[in-house]
């Protein structure tokens, strides 16, 4: 089974909501499930794996646009083919970002894990299948021994949204 780029966003809210993830009753450890499960869907209209053309990545960080509270990001990248002239030598797929933002409260325990800088763990364009599943599996052993992100995963979000974007 696979799914259009434009309905992405759509598709990981109902997995979400299968795996439990709702605003107010969402733990990171039910919406990564559902990520994982995400990302493992083909997503029609983008670029093959070759190209990078579909990739994943984890953002951490304190930024305007979360109402400067902490926030953690599991993000799909997606290189959008289906627009433009593809004969033009200048031609460029677009970038879109499903992405699903969980906020949390301020906690003094967090004070001296310097959350504001932010962070991400770079996209991974691995293909779908046993690659992307090793590849979410290193990430996840990654989350699990950064202090910061092993202390927000720990935590229950205040607010959750999923979103798709354009990218840069």
């Amino acid at each position: 089974m696979s799914i259009s780029w434009r309905s992405s966003a759509a598709a990981f809210e109902q997995i979400l909501g299968r795996h439990g993830v709702a605003a107010g009753a969402c733990t990171m450890e039910a919406a990564w499930a559902a990520f994982e499960e995400f990302v493992q869907i083909p997503i029609e209209g983008v670029e093959g794996p070759e190209d990078d053309g579909d990739g994943f990545i984890v953002e951490w960080g304190v930024w305007d646009w979360t109402g400067n509270r902490p926030a953690l990001s599991l993000g799909r990248l997606l290189a959008v083919n289906e627009d433009g002239d593809r004969q033009d030598p200048y031609w460029q797929p677009q970038y879109w970002k499903v992405e699903f933002q969980a906020r949390f409260a301020e906690d003094p325990a967090w004070a001296d894990l310097h959350i504001s800088g932010g962070g991400d763990t770079g996209f991974d364009h691995a293909a779908i299948g046993k690659p992307r599943a090793e590849a979410l599996a290193e990430t996840c052993l990654f989350i699990d021994q950064d202090p910061i992100l092993s202390a927000m995963w720990r935590s229950a979000p205040i607010d959750i949204e999923v979103t798709l974007d354009r990218a840069g």
